[in-house]
């Protein structure tokens, strides 16, 4: 990774942390690795989840295993997205059950927990030196008719996985945006000290 994409923090943090980011450039002639994919699935799975409840659920889309599926849950990215997602060998599509397994009462913490399951994942795959991209822009209706999502399964984010491509690849927003300075609010904009709105101070 780039020197001049890690992050720029208060005090130091873990150095996947600092690495970590949602690039748009991959590399089309790689493939990811049987083993590559449970690696990433496997650090979702030990993510924390209340009550143990593990509500996340992935659909892997593998273009080199199965193509024809990959074709199909590409084609529910919204076309800002596909531009570059072609060249994305792996995708997920990251669900969140909204019942508890243990007694089947609505699980209002399933939604955040899958959250932190897919940051693990991302985390993993920067620890690997691979691309993992988070995306909101997908039709999450059309993505559960076409795969047989049951309604207890929110979809989530759709995840692109690869290697590191060469910017010069992209569309010109989208490369000067992969080559552009990564920005943060301050962290006084985000934590508040003892009550709501009164800034934390580093």
């Amino acid at each position: 990774m780039p020197e001049d994409k890690l992050a720029q923090t208060a005090q130091p943090v873990h150095e996947i942390v600092a690495q970590r980011w949602s690039a748009r450039a991959i590399d089309p002639g790689r493939t990811i690795t049987r083993a590559e994919v449970t690696a990433v699935l496997e650090a979702a799975r030990w993510a924390p989840s209340c009550f143990g409840d593990e509500p996340w659920r992935y659909l892997v889309f593998d273009k080199s295993v199965d193509p024809q599926s990959w074709q199909a849950a590409f084609e529910c990215l919204a076309e800002g997205n596909q531009v570059w997602v072609t060249n994305a060998p792996v995708l997920f599509a990251a669900l969140a059950g909204s019942a508890f397994r243990r007694n089947g009462k609505p699980n209002r913490w399933g939604q955040y927990d899958t959250g932190a399951a897919s940051e693990n994942l991302c985390l993993q795959a920067a620890a690997m030196g691979l691309v993992a991209h988070q995306m909101g822009g997908f039709d999450g209706a059309r993505l559960a008719e076409r795969f047989g999502i049951p309604d207890a399964y929110t979809p989530m984010a759709m995840i692109a996985l690869g290697h590191p491509g060469d910017p010069a690849g992209l569309p010109d927003g989208l490369r000067e945006t992969e080559l552009g300075e990564r920005r943060r609010q301050p962290l006084s904009e985000i934590a508040f000290a003892g009550r709501w709105a009164n800034p934390y101070k580093e």
